[in-house]
């Protein structure tokens, strides 16, 4: 009963040693920050998107152009060029107003794309989180059935030798061996869903440096797990939901991104009832006239200067364009005031999912495991000693493994809902604090 005791105390602690699973060896294992940093270093997806900031600086450069000159020349033939002088110079076409207004919208724009990359930053972290998690509990989850297996196998040994010894019927291995068989197909399965979180694992950091990533084991028995986890004890005395929503609403992006969409929408606006004004054109160069040309004899020349308005909004005066950037920014405000009200109730329910994941896990703790773990010893002794039939045994074995694995959901859930939490509030240091 000694090596019973010892395999049901590794089962209660939920270890998340990889047993068995052969492909995993040479993999880097590494804990959740170093699995968050290795992300936000290498992610391809990540230093795609950061390329938008270097996007937006340059078209504040272009945004903040001055056109280029024209170079004139005019030569008159014929009867012109006796009467005509000759001309060389340049013409430049000024904006009014117009630069100045472009160059504030993509100042606008180059705002938003930080905001979007900070969020997709942000979004991958919280990605690695849950993949991070789910990879720990599918190991988790393996490992219990591995170890529920093992017990299953002393348990049909225990029960041949009571057959041999004619102290319990046929039967009684029989179903034993049943219920071995159903656990190695239950193990089967759990292997693959181990093998299919790694995979996901790596998807989500998107290493392009052939590098694999293997999460850390036994984090959910270790006493500092959640501090492994980047999550906070359930044995805190959590804040009210208003004080949490009050803070929470300071630091979304999307609300910000929807805020700063206003801001460019305005500025479009400005931008575009700006192209009713007229632009400058001015000229200006050399006139000279041959001797052979003029009246006198003599070479004449000097200087011309011209000036003209240019795109006046005579026949067209932009008025489509205008009312339309006009509800744009209409629009944008809706928007915002949607974001706002739908991140209230988000945050709102992220955070009850969390104090109700908490109070599940601590229930498991500190009523269901202690207990469970009592019974299973006092069957399995009962059995040994002939005062317990096989078939309630069972039973007993199937509903215990129900229990440590429903734990290892709760303690998944616990986790994740932090993870949720942190993504509504999009806040990952984020801290539950009385006196927020």
């Amino acid at each position: 009963m000694k090596k019973l005791t010892a395999i049901i105390m590794i089962i209660m602690s939920c270890s998340v040693a990889a047993t068995g699973i052969e492909d995993v060896k040479h993999l880097k294992k590494v804990y959740l920050s170093e699995a968050i940093e290795a992300a936000l270093k290498n992610n391809i997806d990540l230093q795609a998107t950061r390329l938008e900031i270097d996007i937006a600086k340059n078209n504040i450069k272009t945004a903040n152009r001055l056109k280029n000159p024209s170079f004139d020349a005019f030569y008159f033939i014929g009867a012109a060029g006796r009467t005509e002088p000759r001309q060389l110079g340049v013409s430049e076409k000024i904006e009014l107003l117009k630069r100045s207004a472009r160059k504030n919208l993509a100042l606008s724009n180059y705002a938003l794309a930080e905001n979007n990359v900070n969020y997709t930053k942000f979004d991958l972290k919280m990605d690695v989180r849950e993949a991070y998690i789910n990879l720990v509990a599918e190991k988790s989850i393996l490992d219990t059935l591995e170890q529920q297996k093992e017990l299953q196998e002393e348990l049909l040994e225990i029960a041949r030798q009571r057959t041999l010894q004619n102290k319990a019927p046929e039967i009684d291995a029989l179903q034993a061996e049943i219920s071995l068989n159903q656990l190695i197909t239950q193990v089967n399965s759990a292997k693959l869903n181990v093998n299919t979180a790694l995979a996901y694992f790596n998807k989500i950091i998107n290493d392009p440096n052939e590098i694999s990533y293997d999460t850390e084991d036994k984090l959910f028995s270790e006493e500092n797990n959640f501090a492994e986890m980047l999550t906070p004890a359930p044995t805190e005395n959590f804040p009210s939901a208003d004080v949490i929503i009050k803070k929470a609403m300071q630091n979304r992006y999307d609300i910000k991104i929807a805020k700063q969409e206003i801001d460019i929408a305005e500025k479009n606006l400005t931008l575009i009832s700006r192209q009713r004004i007229p632009d400058i054109s001015i000229s200006g160069g050399y006139a000279y006239r041959p001797g052979a040309y003029s009246e006198t004899g003599n070479f004449n020349n000097g200087a011309y200067a011209g000036a003209s308005l240019v795109n006046i909004p005579l026949f067209y005066n932009y008025s489509p364009e205008i009312k339309n950037a006009a509800y744009k920014v209409e629009q944008a405000e809706l928007k915002y005031k949607s974001v706002c009200n739908k991140a209230l109730k988000d945050i709102n329910s992220a955070y009850e999912r969390f104090l109700t994941a908490g109070e599940n896990l601590n229930h498991y703790e500190k009523k269901i495991l202690k207990n469970s773990e009592k019974m299973i010893n006092m069957s399995m002794d009962s059995y040994e000693l002939g005062k317990y039939d096989i078939t309630s045994l069972i039973v007993m074995k199937q509903a215990y493994k129900s229990i440590i694995l429903g734990y290892t959901y709760a303690l998944s859930e616990y986790y994740n809902s932090w993870t949720n939490f942190l993504r509504e509030t999009n806040d990952e240091n984020f801290e539950l604090l009385d006196n927020l």
